[in-house]
């Protein structure tokens, strides 16, 4: 059986925009990635203070994981995002979207965003963490 994700967005639900309501995946197989924050190779925080330039290195970590794994961005399903401020999120949300279209292009898996009152790294400055799975071939 060969892999095939199916993204979904029912006409009787609200229009999704930048997301989707949900997706199907038959065959294939899942690769589950641990909340990826705004940290280097090195273990540096990348841009202190800044909620897109650590999205930018988000993605970057997302992208080396489902990489190392053998897929791609568009085999990603599902993305929960966590942020200690949601409305800086979504005053940034413009921005935020372009660098997501830069890593993703026109995919949009489902997708959670959640305020969170902490993160494990916000000691460290970061402001956001992302998780979720893929559906790799």
């Amino acid at each position: 059986m060969t892999r095939e994700i199916r993204l979904h967005n029912p006409p009787t639900l609200m229009k999704a925009a930048g997301f989707s309501h949900g997706a199907e995946v038959h065959g294939g197989r899942l690769l589950f990635f641990a909340g990826q924050v705004a940290k280097d190779k090195d273990g540096q925080t990348v841009g202190p203070g800044d909620l897109v330039a650590q999205f930018r290195q988000v993605c970057e970590n997302l992208k080396t994981v489902v990489t190392a794994a053998g897929g791609g961005l568009s085999d990603v399903v599902k993305l929960t995002i966590y942020v200690l401020d949601a409305e800086a999120y979504k005053r940034h949300a413009k921005a935020i979207g372009q660098v997501y279209r830069e890593y993703f292009g026109r995919h949009f898996p489902a997708m959670t965003l959640v305020g969170a009152r902490d993160l494990y790294d916000a000691v460290d400055g970061c402001l956001i963490e992302v998780d979720g799975f893929a559906c790799l071939p």
